[in-house]
């Protein structure tokens, strides 16, 4: 199983088991995917509206004049790692003069685990506003009558990844207060704006059957808790049967099968959830101990996440005094012409989801957004995370290229979350990109402000070091174990002049030392940035 960003060290996420459980805090603020698989490299597509770029042709000639100058002992510490065995991009880049300050091996294409959501986050701020709203509606062209819609009720997805348990109580509500009682017909869930996604990663495929974790739900352009269940364990009184309810609602729309005893208070806990997908459908198996106390929340992943939050809506409906004759469909079919939106629920704005992705390193954020984006500028719906991922290095490497085609070699980009080892980004391509928001006053105060300053990291292994790392760094860390270990961090430094500087350090593991510890590897990264401090 590959992590990417995977462990609580790395991104103030625990992931559950059955015997650590995540709260729903944790899983609201930092919950995020980590896949694997192999993927088939596709061509770039053509990204139309980024016609806009801003030049950074300045850097890009220093980056050339300065392979001329004689190599400096610069970034000693990921030197001496390489020296050991691991593979290092890095560059720093004085941002006013456009002078390249130190670099290793710039040029060396790495695999950047999550770093890789630098690039995603310039491509929405490109294509979109910060303040874009995604909103799902509810729909029909249905009569209402007597308080009984005599058709079909619509659930439009808008692609929006903050969609949650308290989106579809907005809707329910808004859909109750038009007069609505019954439904006749169905609920169909449109999964708008790109459709169904096929499976293309190991541990996604792999969910589609099974899952005791909630990092590895299947991508859909509408699913809800970042496409998962949100079970509510509570426990009762000792040797009596935990209450298994749903978080949004009393009861889960599925099965669930066995039994979560409660014992006494300060027990050992040893309760799990697993859910279990096969031709019967979808179920939840439970069992185990939870001590009495407060309730527990568990996250665990939807085969189907479109299917699955049509379910959670019937069921909200049902709860709030509105009944759903019909089955629940997932179908892109066109609304009647005759539609009229009944309800909708805004998710969101773009800024607080970047935001989101960026400090919590949210995989499914990155994804459904890449998507999005693949959607909104190819005439095309996307039918793999790999054709947005393409889109995503095409949008890179004309930043690299002002005013010409892609080059010959661009960027390797297979996924926005970075969760597909095959992406593959230097630390020249990473330095360009950080330039080019730099540039940009327009988008500027939004990505910078997504990126954690180390002293407010919301998780400890940044929150060390000296004074003028905890607050003269604004940074994106990514890291993955499977196949190889990546460690990488990339962003931006202030002068104690008031300067700034871009920079960007990817260490990955060899064939001949598969896995370099995380800790080694951003101590030596954090000590190279700390030298520059020390000198500017």
């Amino acid at each position: 199983m590959r992590r990417s960003e995977g462990s609580a060290l790395a991104n103030g996420v625990t992931f559950v088991s059955s015997a650590t459980l995540e709260t729903r805090a944790e899983r609201r603020n930092a919950m995020h995917a980590r896949d694997g698989g192999k993927f088939r490299p596709r061509e770039c597509s053509p990204l139309p509206h980024c016609a806009v770029f801003r030049s950074v042709a300045l850097l890009t000639l220093a980056v050339a004049a300065s392979a001329a100058r004689p190599a400096r002992a610069d970034w000693q510490a990921l030197a001496a790692l390489e020296r050991a065995g691991a593979t290092v991009s890095a560059s720093a880049i004085d941002l006013e003069q456009g002078t390249v300050i130190q670099q290793l091996h710039p040029d060396e294409r790495l695999t950047p685990a999550s770093l890789t959501k630098l690039v995603t986050t310039a491509a929405a701020l490109e294509a979109w506003p910060a303040e874009k709203i995604f909103q799902t509606r509810l729909a029909t062209g249905a009569r209402l009558v007597g308080g009984e819609l005599d058709g079909d009720l619509i659930l439009e997805g808008a692609g929006d990844p903050s969609l949650d348990d308290h989106s579809l109580w907005i809707l329910a509500a808004q859909l109750r207060g038009t007069g609505v009682m019954r439904v006749r017909g169905r609920l169909v869930v449109d999964p708008a704006p790109f459709g169904l996604v096929e499976c293309e990663t190991q541990d996604r495929c792999a969910a589609l059957r099974r899952s005791d974790s909630a990092y590895n739900a299947p991508l859909a352009a509408v699913g809800v808790d970042f496409g998962n269940w949100c079970v509510d364990v509570r426990p009762t009184r000792p040797d009596a049967p935990a209450l298994v309810q749903g978080c949004g609602v009393t009861a889960l729309p599925i099965p669930v099968e066995g039994v979560i005893r409660t014992i006494r208070a300060g027990g050992r806990q040893t309760f799990w959830v697993e859910r279990v997908t096969d031709a019967q459908g979808e179920r939840l198996h439970v069992g185990g101990d939870v001590p009495a106390g407060d309730a527990q929340v568990v996250y665990r992943a939807m085969s189907d996440p479109a299917q699955g939050v049509g379910l959670l809506l019937r069921q909200t409906l049902r709860e709030i005094g509105v009944q759903v004759d019909g089955p629940v469909v997932v179908s892109p079919e066109p609304l009647p012409r005759d539609a009229v939106v009944v309800a909708e629920a805004e998710g969101l704005p773009l800024r607080e989801q970047l935001e989101r992705m960026l400090r919590f390193s949210n995989n499914y954020i990155a994804d459904v957004l890449s998507l999005d984006l693949a959607a909104s500028l190819s005439e095309r719906r996307p039918l793999r995370l790999s054709d947005a991922g393409g889109m995503l290095a095409d949008f890179l490497a004309r930043l690299r290229s002002p005013g010409r085609r892609a080059a010959a070699d661009p960027p390797v980009l297979l996924s926005g979350s970075g969760l597909t080892p095959q992406n593959r980004l230097s630390a020249s391509d990473l330095v360009a990109l950080l330039a080019h928001e730099y540039r940009d006053t327009r988008h500027f105060p939004v990505f910078y402000g997504s990126l954690v300053v180390p002293r407010d990291a919301p998780f400890e292994f940044l929150r060390t070091g000296s004074a003028a790392w905890l607050d003269r760094v604004a940074l994106k860390t990514g890291t993955m174990d499977e196949p190889r270990s990546v460690c990488g961090i990339a962003g931006f430094l202030r002068k104690r002049d008031g300067g700034w500087i871009a920079f960007a350090a990817i260490v990955n593991g060899t064939s001949g030392r598969r896995h370099i510890p995380l800790s080694q590897a951003l101590a030596a990264e954090q000590s190279d940035v700390e030298a520059l401090l020390r000198r500017y």
